[in-house]
């Protein structure tokens, strides 16, 4: 019965990943906003 209360899932360790990774795909969308905006600004 003990193997049963044995965790499958380390949700800790999976709360900081996720978080890591939303950061980093805010990061890039802004990166890829500003690259667009300084495009069209020397366009003009």
């Amino acid at each position: 019965m003990s193997i049963l209360n044995i965790p499958l899932v380390d949700w800790g360790n999976g709360v900081i990943m996720i978080g890591v990774f939303a950061l980093v795909v805010i990061i890039l969308v802004v990166v890829i906003i500003s690259l667009m905006s300084q495009g069209k600004n020397k366009d003009e």
